[in-house]
Formats: structure tokens, C-alpha cells, sequence
């Protein structure tokens, strides 16, 4: 990537200096130092290289007083011969990832300013450097470097393995590489509670033995001695003919030779961690499942380990579509995007059922169609559930892993869900054809990049992307690309925490499901048939190949989607119904002001049609409206303020309002009554008897008639008020009278005097 950007640079810098060499040479210099602060910067390596990165802040926590030996990189980002040799340093770390706990491989690049005088102490003069430091090493120690050995993983294995049997002190992680005997392999058995016993035996010149040593290192209820093919006794003793060979040795002399494809360190590797009871340090197997008290969904389900489930794949849809991207709100711009060309390979290439396919088409269009520069996840969700009701469309709801469950609910699951289906993605990709044979995993990268929850997961991959994606070119590639990388990730993870003890990551597929996907070269190394695995993969990974047990039926999956949906348009009714009776509560309402107003004033009306008591004929009296009319009849008061709230769905902000607007006009009535109830005792007769037993009055039924008829039309409080103001009047008048005549009588004496 630095010499494509140099090209593209330089080229550009020409075309615009050509006139001026100075300015070339000026830009020149500033470009190559700001190539080297940016190679200074990045490196070579990143974490999922599985190489310790050293630098002035850490060296010495991790070359002195080590529990295990170290081998050192001295490299400059610059160098070419270090950017060659990356990638083999890349593949032995990942070859020896298991002899981890004897041995480790670091880096530290000494174009950084802060490493430099790292690398001058370690007496580094040229790049790229490799040094060995035995285990427990002093703050002196410069290590000890190694020679021509740059281009073969083989040969710098080999070299490792030399130096390890060489140090001292050992380490204590690292198991005896020394040939064994007769006599060591009884004591062994005797002090040792192990399960297997794995012999090597080989030629003298063989590192066989002791790579599968190293290999076996982190596994339990094993150990793997070598022997020579020089020790007669248990050469003689076991009827050994072939070096290398490998024999399981037990208590009492029992023995059985490994069955394995090819006699390589591989095969021996895979074979004896597959051995029953055999499980990485801190991993031991689990015991039966118990399924007693577990939910239908966690219940174990046995599963064919060489088939794929479309019970996986679905699961794997649903917590993709409504789990991971329900938690974006809003798509756009790159997100947007990558949304569009994951659904479109799901809606062109996922072998799904009749049902499925039409909802993936049906999102595919819909989004299509889309012109906006955003789309919201909840206007996606309503095609994702239907809510435009297209006939026989439905996403299953809820996961049934199958051949991806694991034995702790927090294992595997969906991760192993999501390559099978891009795997899966891939193969569908090259049968159908195309003019993009990248265009799953350009999918899938910009899904992860996204979406995927786990970030840093996210970011290895978006890393390996970058790296070598470039490097598929055709269907056979990429498809070829997704599965190495797959098993660079398997290789990166084993012995995590995320590891599942019942199913440990492996390169796949292992060699008893596809023996001839692996071979070895002319110097015994490992090698993938890879014609053989393109074979096994369009094979494993054919829709015709997926089994369908543990799905529901598709009638069934309908049922549950129609009502789902008519549950959520019910709550929705209900929302907005609640929500449009809040607002009318809560807003002003003239309309509603003016009725109240005139329901108060027909309340008054009311009080003045009331009966104000018998005539003389023993009818009742009804005081009129309006002076002049005749007296009404009286109504009933039908206001129901109780009813009008049930009515209304019995929503608590409208029953809230109008509680206490009837409680206000309830004291207002209330009010209203004890003053007119005042009023009468004031203006009517005493209706109690007197001392004849006679009415008062019935001697003043006439005086109670004109009264009667003076006050009609107004109310107790008016007619006190005209009776007040008729006495003040009078009162003033009286008072005038009396003062102009005692004026006019002063006035009249005056005239009279002489």
C-alpha cells in the first residue's frame, strides 16, 4: 500500500514541477520523510498478528527475567527486505500459536524515533534482525542472532526449536525435547495421571517429534514424548517399521498405533487433540448436557456436524435484521450503503424458503426505491414485519441454533451463524454467475463495518480486508479468500475466553471430513489441496445439502407474523387515541370555554325557574325567565360529566381534566345555592305557625304574590342590592331636603332685619 501511494505521489509531483528541479527535489525529500513517519507510525505488524509489539516503554517487561524465551524482529518500516519478510514472520506465529506458553515472537520497528535507541543498545545495524533470548534473560543479555533464515518457515521453526533445546535456564512451561526410553516412560506412567501417552518415533534428524510436542503443549490429559529410531528396545517392543509413526501408550504396555492419512506433524497434531478427554489447559471437556432445566430454545439439539441447518441461517437473519441494525435508528451515507448490498445478495443469492425469499425481495425493492439520502430503521421494521400485508412474506421470529449452538449460552451461536452464511453467500455467487465476483464480500465487509457489534472483531476484519482482499479475482478466489481468512480467525482465537470446550477452533475442515483437502510437500510440511477444498466447500455449503429439521412449518410462521401484526396496529389505535385525548385536554378550547359558559348561565336560568312556593290555590309559583314572560316549566339538569369520561376509553389525563373541572362548577353550584337559600329566609314570610297555631303566612299570601312578581327576572342578590340602593337614595334625599331649608329659612331671617 506505501509503494502504490509513492507511484500515485511521485507521478503527480512531476506533472507539476516539470519546469522546476529544485522544486522537485524539495518535494521529493519532504515526501520520504513523511513516508517514513507514517511507516514509523503504523508498523508492520497489528494485534491480530499474534506478535508481541516492543517499544522504549515495554522492552524490558518483556526480554528480562521472562518466564519464556523470546524471539525479537529488529525491522524498519522502510526496508524492503522487512515488508517481504512480514508475511513470514506473520505465518509462523500463526504456525507456533500453541507453543506460546515456551516460546513467543515479538517485534519492534526501529524507524520509530522513541525505538531507536532500543535498537542501538541491542547492537542492531542492519534490518531486518533476528535475535533469540532464552528464558529468564538479565538486563545485559543482547540475545543471540540468527542466520540466514529469513524465507523459510520450515527451516526458522527449526532453528527455534535448536535454540530452545539449548538455553538455560528452561522454561518452565516447556515439556522435555529430549528422545525418551523404556525406563523414563515407566516412571512416567507411574507419577503422571495423564489419559494418553502419544510416542513419536523417528529418525535422528527428525524435528517431527518435537513440533508435535510443542503442538500438544496446551492441551490436557495428554503428553507426547519422542523416541529415536535408534533404541531398539521400544522400537523391537512396539513392531515399529515407519518413521515417523506415532503409538498410544498406556499402563501395563498396552498399545495401539494413531490412524492417521498421511504421517506428517499435522495429522498427528489433529488426531491426538481429538483424542476423548482431551482439552486445552482451563477448558476441560464438559460433562453430558443437562437439558432439564432449560427453555425450549436452549435445549441441545443433535445435529449431523457435516451438514448445515437452514434453522441456523434463519436465526442468523433475524438477529441480524431486527437485533443488530435495530440498534441504528437512522441509515446514511456509508451505512445506507452497505444496507442496500446486504440485502441485495440476501434478496439474489440466500437459497431460503418461498416465504423468506419474497420478504428479502420485497425489502430489496423497497429500499430500491428509496431516493432519500437517509432511511429510518423503523420504517424499514414495517416491511421487515409486513405491514403491507405482501402475500406469503415472513421473516421467522426468535433463533433455533442447531449445528451452531453451543454448550454455554454465550457461546458460538451467532458468530458461527453469520460465516455460515456468507460462506454460504459465496458459493450460491459462483453458481449463479455474475459480473461482480466480489460482490458478497464487498457485502460483507461494509456489513461488518457497520453493523457487526463486535468492534474490534469488526476492525480484524476490516484489516484482513484491506490486506489481501484485492487478491480475489475470480469466483474461485473469493470464495477460497473467505475461507482462509476464516481459518486465520480460528487460529487467532483458540484458547480465548470465547472459545467453546466442545468445540474447539481448528483449521477446518479437519482431515476426517475432508481427508483430501490436505497434503504435505516434499519436506513434510502441511499443505491445502486447495482444488479439493473448493470441492468440499460447493459440496458442504449446496442448498441442496441444508437440512431443515427443527423449522417451523411456513403456515405457522404466517399465523404468528398476522398476529403480531394486528396486535401492533391494536396498540397503535390505542396510542393514538390516548395521545389525541391528552392533547385535546390539555390544549385551550374555545368552543368548550363558550359551552361551559352557557351551560352556567342555563344553571342560572334553572335556579330561577325554580318554585318559590303555593298560591293561594296551592299551585306552585315558577319565578319567569325574562320579565314579562310566563313562568316555565322546569328541566331536568341532564349534564353527565361522568358519562362523558367513560366515553372517552376511560383515558387518565381526560378523567384527571374533567374531575377537576367538575369539582370547581360543584362549589360553584354549592355556593350559588347557600347564597339564594340566604336570600329567601331574608325576602319570604315566616312560615312558622304562631301562637294560634295559625300560619303566618296565610294572612300575607298577597304581600308574597307581590313580592314575587317585583323580583321576577332578577336574583336574591339583585333585589337586595335595588332594596340598599333605594334606602341610600332616600337617604341623600332627606338629607339635601333638609339642608336647602334650613338654607332658605337663614336666608328668608337676613331680609327681614331693618
Amino acid at each position: 500500500m506505501v509503494r502504490y501511494s509513492n507511484r500515485a505521489t511521485s507521478r503527480s509531483s512531476r506533472e507539476r514541477t516539470k519546469s522546476s528541479p529544485r522544486h522537485v527535489a524539495v518535494l521529493g525529500l519532504t515526501f520520504c520523510l513523511l513516508l517514513l513517519s507514517s511507516a514509523a507510525e503504523a508498523g508492520l505488524y497489528t494485534t491480530s498478528d499474534q506478535i508481541v509489539t516492543i517499544s522504549l516503554d515495554n522492552y524490558k517487561s518483556v526480554l528480562v527475567n521472562s518466564s519464556s524465551a523470546i524471539v525479537v524482529e529488529f525491522y524498519a518500516s522502510w526496508c524492503g527486505h522487512c515488508i517481504a519478510f512480514s508475511p513470514v514472520y506473520k505465518r509462523l506465529a500463526r504456525d507456533i500459536k500453541e507453543w506460546k506458553p515456551a516460546i513467543d515472537l515479538a517485534a519492534i520497528d526501529c524507524a520509530d524515533d522513541d525505538n531507536r535507541r532500543v535498537c542501538t543498545n541491542f547492537s542492531i545495524t542492519g534490518y531486518p534482525t533476528l535475535k533469540f533470548f532464552h528464558a529468564y534473560g538479565r538486563k545485559d543479555s543482547t540475545g543471540r542472532r540468527f542466520k540466514g533464515v529469513f524465507h523459510d518457515m520450515q527451516a526458522l521453526r527449526h532453528e527455534i526449536i535448536e535454540r530452545m533445546e539449548k538455553q538455560d535456564p528452561w522454561p518452565p512451561a516447556c515439556p522435555p525435547l529430549e528422545p525418551t526410553s523404556q525406563a523414563e516412560i515407566d516412571i512416567f506412567l507411574e507419577t503422571n495421571n495423564v489419559r494418553h501417552l502419544a510416542l513419536i518415533f523417528e529418525n535422528v534428524s527428525s524435528y517431527v517429534g518435537r513440533e508435535v510436542i510443542l503442538d500438544l503443549l496446551q492441551f490436557e490429559n495428554i503428553a507426547v514424548r519422542r523416541v529415536l529410531s535408534t533404541d531398539d528396545d521400544l522400537v523391537a517392543k512396539l513392531g515399529v517399521t515407519e518413521f515417523p509413526s506415532c503409538y498410544l501408550y498406556y499402563r501395563g504396555g498396552n498399545y495401539t498405533r494413531l490412524k492417521v492419512n498421511i504421517e506428517a506433524r499435522t495429522f498427528y497434531s489433529y488426531a491426538l487433540q481429538a483424542l476423548p478427554g482431551v482439552a486445552r489447559s482451563g477448558k476441560s471437556a464438559l460433562a453430558t448436557i443437562d437439558n432439564s432445566s432449560k427453555s425450549i430454545e436452549e435445549l441441545w439439539k443433535p445435529f449431523n456436524r457435516s451438514r448445515v441447518y437452514m434453522a441456523d441461517l434463519e436465526s442468523t437473519l433475524h438477529y441480524s435484521l431486527r437485533v443488530e441494525l435495530a440498534a441504528h435508528p437512522v441509515f446514511t451515507g456509508k451505512a445506507l450503503t452497505s444496507l442496500r448490498k446486504y440485502i441485495s445478495v440476501l434478496a439474489k443469492y440466500f437459497p431460503g424458503r418461498p416465504i423468506l425469499m419474497n420478504l428479502l425481495k420485497s425489502l430489496s425493492s423497497w429500499l430500491d426505491d428509496q431516493t432519500g439520502d437517509e432511511v429510518s430503521y423503523q420504517a424499514l421494521s414495517e416491511i421487515l414485519e409486513n405491514s403491507v400485508q405482501a402475500p406469503d412474506a415472513a421473516l421467522p421470529e426468535g433463533v433455533r441454533w442447531v449445528s451452531c449452538q453451543g454448550s454455554q449460552p454465550h457461546l458460538r451461536r451467532y458468530p458461527c451463524g453469520m460465516w455460515t452464511l456468507f460462506h454460504m453467500l459465496t458459493i450460491q455467487a459462483k453458481k449463479f454467475g455474475g459480473s461482480d465476483h466480489k460482490e458478497v464480500l464487498n457485502a460483507m465487509t461494509g456489513y461488518i463495518s457497520n453493523f457487526f457489534g463486535c468492534r474490534p472483531c469488526a476492525e480484524h476484519f476490516e484489516t484482513m480486508a484491506k490486506q489481501s482482499l484485492a487478491e480475489a479475482t475470480t469466483f474461485k478466489d473469493s470464495i477460497l479468500w473467505l475461507w482462509s481468512r476464516h481459518n486465520r480467525v480460528n487460529n487467532r482465537i483458540a484458547g480465548a475466553l470465547s472459545e467453546d470446550p466442545r468445540f474447539p477452533k481448528i483449521q477446518w475442515p479437519p482431515p476426517d471430513l475432508c481427508a483430501d483437502c490436505h497434503t504435505v510437500k516434499e519436506n513434510g510440511e502441511h499443505k491445502w489441496n486447495n482444488n479439493q477444498v473448493l470441492l468440499f466447500l460447493q459440496n458442504y455449503y449446496s442448498p441442496e445439502h441444508i437440512l431443515t429439521d427443527y423449522l417451523e412449518d411456513e403456515s405457522v410462521v404466517l399465523a404468528k407474523q398476522e398476529e403480531k401484526r394486528l396486535r401492533m396496529l391494536q396498540l397503535e389505535a390505542q396510542k393514538r387515541i390516548a395521545r389525541e385525548a391528552l392533547e385535546k385536554a390539555n390544549a385551550p378550547n374555545p368552543a368548550l370555554e363558550e359551552g361551559e359558559e352557557e351551560e352556567e348561565e342555563e344553571e342560572e336560568d334553572d335556579e330561577a325557574a325554580k318554585p318559590i312556593g303555593p298560591d293561594d290555590d296551592g299551585r306552585q309559583i315558577r319565578r319567569p325567565s325574562i320579565v314579562g314572560m310566563k313562568p316555565r316549566e322546569v328541566r331536568e339538569d341532564i349534564v353527565d360529566l361522568d358519562s362523558a369520561v367513560n366515553r372517552s376509553y376511560k383515558a387518565k389525563s381526560v378523567q384527571v381534566a374533567t374531575s377537576s373541572r367538575v369539582k370547581r362548577r360543584t362549589l360553584q353550584r354549592n355556593r350559588e345555592e347557600r347564597d339564594s337559600k340566604l336570600g329567601m329566609v331574608l325576602m319570604e314570610p315566616n312560615v312558622a305557625s304562631d301562637e294560634h297555631g295559625v300560619p303566618d303566612g296565610v294572612g300575607s299570601g298577597r304581600r308574597t304574590r307581590w313580592m314575587s312578581m317585583l323580583s321576577i327576572g332578577f336574583s336574591k342578590t339583585d333585589v337586595s342590592l335595588c332594596v340598599i340602593l333605594y334606602f341610600m337614595s332616600s337617604t341623600c334625599l332627606i338629607i339635601m331636603y333638609i339642608f336647602f331649608k334650613t338654607r332658605l329659612r337663614l336666608r328668608r331671617g337676613k331680609v327681614s332685619l331693618p
